[in-house]
């Protein structure tokens, strides 16, 4: 690579962008890689402070910022991501597909520390929106050693993928409604809609909603009423507390439930439950599911509806992070609620 005056260089093509800051308005390529200089581009290469410009002289295996980047975003990217055109040497992962964003965060830590790589994501394990930009990539150099790029991929391909989109299935859910004061019709039920509403979002449906009272044998004939239904999940409203009436948790063990957990390391959401019968999974949602924007539900039911199988150490493993700050404006996910 050698520099060449602004002058010298009309009819040459600029082997880099060239950055153009506005304080205040803006930043972004002014010009990019592969652009003829034209005589009526020095005014304006000038005013940017761009006195010189470096033509690009690759030496056998070297690679160019741009060639670098493609080469590791498209090694690292899985199903569900597209790759932008690289822009100041960077190339973003973009989602093509709405879905719960999965990271292995192991192979990206090793990723970034190979010399001249940089690998920044968002958070994993929660939903992302289709064209929703989730992570993005580059060399710190102009060039780099190709065997540094080599190395990057190879760390890819023993970790793949290192980032990719499950999309969420369209479960049918079945919803059971616990508490004699509902059951009996003395206040309405809230938490049900609000449920529902959360469900939808993710793309699934409840297909049925079963009321009884804090009784563990009207439990049992309502989950197996489920089970007969065909449903994918069943979600297990109000008694989740250490109340002595709350029968929920007794209700799931009696009908022969695989317990994963009773608890969980979050707050709001400590009074969450897991099992799975017959590989049906079924959650016993604490009240905070029905106040908090983002809580327990959030947390899990969307690793569930992608297909993930949901383990103790998972649930152990929230506790870093799973403390809600209590923002006056929520903007989960994008803050640390839940992340490990």
């Amino acid at each position: 690579m050698k520099t060449i005056a602004v002058q010298d260089a009309v009819g040459r093509v600029l082997a880099h962008d060239v950055t153009r800051i506005v304080p205040g308005e803006s930043k972004g390529p002014a010009f990019r890689k592969g652009h003829i200089v034209r005589e009526e581009d020095l005014p304006v290469l000038l005013d940017i402070g761009k006195a010189h410009l470096y033509v690009l002289e690759l030496k056998p295996g070297m690679l160019h910022e741009n060639e670098a980047a493609q080469r590791i975003a498209a090694a690292a990217a899985g199903p569900g991501l597209k790759l932008t055109e690289p822009s100041e040497g960077r190339i973003n992962l973009v989602a093509e597909t709405t879905g719960l964003l999965k990271i292995d965060v192991g192979g990206l830590n090793a990723l970034n520390a190979v010399d001249d790589v940089v690998f920044a994501t968002i958070h994993g394990n929660h939903r992302v929106e289709a064209g929703q930009a989730v992570g993005g990539t580059r060399i710190i150099p102009l060039v780099t050693h190709e065997a540094v790029v080599r190395q990057a991929e190879k760390i890819c391909a023993q970790r793949a993928p290192l980032i990719s989109i499950k999309p969420f299935r369209a479960f049918k859910i079945g919803l059971i409604t616990t508490g004699s004061e509902i059951y009996n019709g003395r206040i309405k039920d809230t938490f049900g809609p609000v449920v529902k509403r959360k469900f939808k979002a993710l793309g699934s449906e409840v297909v049925t909603q079963i009321l009884v009272s804090d009784e563990i044998d009207m439990t049992l004939v309502a989950i197996a009423q489920c089970r007969e239904m065909g449903v994918d999940m069943i979600a297990l409203t109000g008694g989740m507390s250490v109340d002595p009436d709350d029968q929920t948790p007794a209700a799931i063990r009696a009908a022969g439930a695989r317990v994963v957990t009773y608890g969980a390391p979050t707050f709001p959401g400590a009074m969450f439950m897991l099992a799975y019968l017959d590989n049906i999974p079924i959650v016993g949602l604490p009240g905070c599911v029905m106040y908090h924007k983002s809580s327990i539900f959030e947390l899990i039911v969307p690793r569930i509806l992608a297909g993930d199988e949901i383990r103790a150490a998972d649930i152990a493993r929230l506790g870093y992070g799973g403390y809600c700050a209590g923002c006056p404006e929520c903007r989960y996910p994008a803050c640390g609620f839940g992340k490990v």
